[in-house]
């Protein structure tokens, strides 16, 4: 080791950095489970501290206001929260993702289309299921939306990939821009869907444009779990070859990384959890993009560690922004992209910036 390698070691900064990645995972978990808590009380129908453990069941006597905070609960909020977590934790851990395979930090789903793309097989999945050609599969609604959007996802990426790539090289200004040009026209596609849509479909496919969790249920939040389940599974697998491509393909390969396999892998990953949060959610712009750039600041860059942390904080950050897009402008509700986007933008902004000073060094 250099001598510059090792004062960089000992160095306060990365003794921070350190105890900061260390403590990363139980501390965003109490945050999580405090943010959970504070949801669980916030709203229309506000619910006190002192009555939230007999409007969960865990004590006190049942009254007709204990029956009526449990309707609230089990109904509207929980479902809503766990949703809320599912989303936030699927959309950040892709931009992880993202960032990591194109090894740049402006790389997210939504900001280069793959939402968008995922948005428009969506809304293409309502206006045909609820026509007269799709009358047949109308009962299957609900579960042709997770495919419909994965696949619009999938195509958007495998697209991407396929123009910004070339002899093995990615080029992230051809990515990004392909990302503009695509996301153009997906939201085109759209348009014209809500040229020819009827009210329900109109009031269904503005739902996506905005992004809201006010359609979560417990049906909707039981199709995000085995996903964010099998997203984890996937992100302990690529964890370590993700590492290993910052360094390069080359380093990669020789490194023993199947790179081709690697991209493959989590371009399937990233659509699939693209995907099936659009399809809940709608199109929920910058959590990908923030939450996996500022944690990098913080514990570092190992995915190891980042990927489990970018579901965790998205998960918090989703919440968080649900419960004050339905209480800011009470008793009516905020679609909750408007919110992301007033935070993710002057973030992305900074990005830029910051990115633009580096290179002037």
């Amino acid at each position: 080791m250099s001598v510059a390698a090792g004062i960089e070691a000992r160095s306060p900064r990365h003794s921070a950095g350190q105890r900061a990645a260390s403590f990363a995972i139980p501390l965003l978990l109490v945050v999580l489970l405090v943010t959970a808590i504070a949801a669980l009380t916030v709203g229309a129908a506000g619910i006190p501290l002192s009555r939230l453990p007999a409007a969960l069941g865990l004590a006190g006597e049942s009254t007709s206001m204990t029956a009526r905070d449990q309707l609230v609960l089990w109904s509207i909020r929980i479902p809503r929260i766990a949703a809320a977590v599912m989303i936030g934790g699927l959309l950040a851990a892709a931009g992880a993702i993202m960032q990591g395979l194109f090894r740049n930090p402006l790389a997210d789903p939504a900001l280069v289309g793959v939402s968008s793309g995922g948005a428009l097989a969506a809304a293409s999945a309502i206006v045909f299921t609820d026509s007269r050609f799709g009358e047949a599969l109308r009962f299957l609604q609900t579960e042709l939306l997770p495919l419909a959007a994965f696949a619009g996802s999938l195509a958007t990426t495998t697209i991407l990939y396929g123009i910004s790539s070339r002899s093995g090289r990615t080029s992230i200004a051809i990515f990004l821009l392909a990302g503009v040009a695509i996301t153009a026209i997906a939201n085109a596609g759209i348009g014209l869907l809500v040229f020819i849509a009827d009210d329900r479909q109109l009031r269904d496919i503005t739902f996506w444009m905005l992004g809201s969790m006010s359609g979560a249920t417990w049906t909707k939040a039981a199709v995000l779990a085995p996903v964010l389940i099998a997203g984890l599974a996937g992100c302990a697998f690529i964890a370590r070859g993700l590492d290993l491509l910052v360094l390069g393909e080359a380093d990669a390969f020789h490194g023993g990384v199947d790179v081709e396999r690697l991209k493959r892998i989590s371009i399937v990953i990233v659509s699939a959890m693209t995907g099936v949060a659009v399809s809940i959610s709608g199109v929920i712009g910058f959590v990908g993009i923030v939450v996996p750039h500022l944690l990098r600041l913080v514990i570092g860059p190992a995915h190891r560690l980042l990927l489990p942390a970018s579901v965790l904080s998205g998960a918090i950050l989703m919440v968080g922004a649900d419960t004050l897009a339905r209480t800011i402008v009470a008793p009516a509700e905020m679609p909750i992209g408007i919110l992301t986007a007033a935070v993710g933008a002057p973030v992305f902004l900074f990005i830029l910036l910051r990115q633009r000073g580096l290179a002037a060094l």
